[in-house]
């Protein structure tokens, strides 16, 4: 049984502890690219059209080239083939811009009519790896969440779209700091809060309120990443009666809510049992809310691209 895999887009199984990217690399030098991350179970990538999707909107929030699409799926259904279907894995999408050497000659390329040259060749392929330990016990036992703020307001996105806020891209130095800090306080998680205490997201989670029959996120243009395991839960818990909306909420709302979660693709629905410190009891619906969780990623892809 392998420990990784690795393909790249040309669907080339490549051997994981043979070097593949170059020590110029823009993704690596600069954090110049765009990754997504992806839950694999019973030997499928689980929301593959989501993913592929944001994906997609990410690289174009960062001027890289039109992911092809068609060669990530081909890349992704290797990858999963060769990790196998008796355990789940962490399958990671990653796109950068490629060399730095290649845009270093760009100017003088251009000026000569080069233009085919002066285009860097973008690093692409995809990594499944081992579901992390901390997983299992998110998924049955809950987080411990602590609230930090991120310096910013909600307005941010909107006014400065090149701060890249709803993008998933490989510049995460701040958002492992973060969950670095929160583990020297004993926690588990974060969510970050904006300049006007209004909660956004975790820093590898789409954070979700219920209260009542409804579920409540907060919208992408206060500067949060849109989620794929939120946007598959609210599509089955629609079904199932519940009311589900985009909505601003302020930190209070976490702590007059009947229960607060952190949903992920890999995680899934991790259920916050504790609040700076303020216990979090669960509610007599939180299995009904995993349940809907399972259920949406496993029907995800039959939803199609959004």
């Amino acid at each position: 049984m392998v420990d990784r895999v690795l393909v790249t887009l040309d669907g080339a199984v490549r051997d994981v502890d043979a070097p593949l990217l170059f020590a110029d690399d823009i993704g690596v030098l600069r954090g110049d690219g765009v990754f997504e991350t992806v839950l694999v179970r019973a030997g499928v990538a689980c929301a593959i059209e989501f993913h592929l999707g944001r994906l997609r909107r990410s690289a174009q929030a960062l001027d890289l080239p039109e992911p092809e699409l068609g060669k990530w799926r081909e890349a992704v259904e290797i990858a999963a083939k060769e990790w196998g279907s008796e355990r789940e894995g962490v399958l990671r999408l990653v796109l950068t811009r490629g060399r730095d050497s290649e845009l270093a000659g760009t100017p003088d390329k251009v000026k000569t009519g080069d233009l085919a040259a002066a285009v860097p060749v973008p690093t692409a392929f995809v990594l499944v790896v081992p579901v992390p330990e901390r997983v299992e016990k998110a998924r049955s036992e809950g987080v411990a969440v602590v609230s930090l703020s991120r310096g910013i307001s909600v307005d941010l996105a909107q006014a400065a779209p090149w701060q890249l806020l709803g993008a998933k891209t490989l510049s995460y130095a701040t958002n492992m700091a973060a969950l670095r800090f929160a583990a020297r306080m004993g926690a588990d998680d974060v969510i970050f809060t904006s300049t006007e205490n209004r909660v956004l997201e975790g820093p590898r989670s789409t954070v979700v309120i219920a209260r009542d029959k409804q579920l409540i996120t907060p919208p992408a243009k206060n500067g949060v990443l849109p989620g794929v395991t939120q946007r598959a839960l609210f599509a089955e818990a629609e079904k199932a009666g519940w009311r589900c909306r985009y909505d601003s909420l302020f930190t209070a709302d976490l702590l007059t809510c009947d229960s607060v979660w952190m949903l992920s693709s890999i995680s899934l629905a991790a259920r916050v049992n504790s609040l700076d410190g303020l216990r979090m009891s669960a509610p007599d619906n939180a299995q009904e809310i995993i349940d809907l969780v399972d259920r949406g990623i496993e029907r995800a892809g039959a939803i199609g691209d959004w």
